[in-house]
């Protein structure tokens, strides 16, 4: 199953889900805020994605964070941050079941999901 993850306010989130269902593709939202993230889902992203691909450096969060976190930053202290602050995550995160996709782009979309 296809997991759409973001917030619903988001935009870019909009976007991605208007473009899924234009697509007949089944998909599920999974609201950061709502549903939550995991300390095991986040760590494999951080492994597959790398922390400047799933981190947002140009979101309100990041800027709220003081210059030491943000100079801090690694892949150890980047869970307990992205925990706290999940919306430091580039948005939307689209996981096919097989591979993840960060931010939204119809031509990678329509990619990754016609197989």
């Amino acid at each position: 199953m296809t997991t759409l993850y973001g917030i619903k306010n988001c935009d870019t989130v909009k976007k991605a889900k208007k473009w899924l269902e234009s697509h007949s593709i089944e998909y599920r939202f999974h609201d950061f805020r709502v549903d939550g993230l995991s300390e095991a889902q986040i760590n494999a992203w951080i492994q597959e994605l790398g922390l400047d691909t799933l981190i947002n450096k140009r979101s309100t969060t990041w800027k709220a964070l003081n210059d030491k976190t943000k100079e801090g930053l690694d892949e150890h202290s980047a869970l307990a941050i992205i925990l706290e602050n999940p919306t430091l995550i580039k948005r939307p995160l689209l996981d096919t079941g097989q591979q993840r996709f960060v931010g939204f782009k119809d031509d990678i979309y329509a990619s990754a999901l016609s197989k």
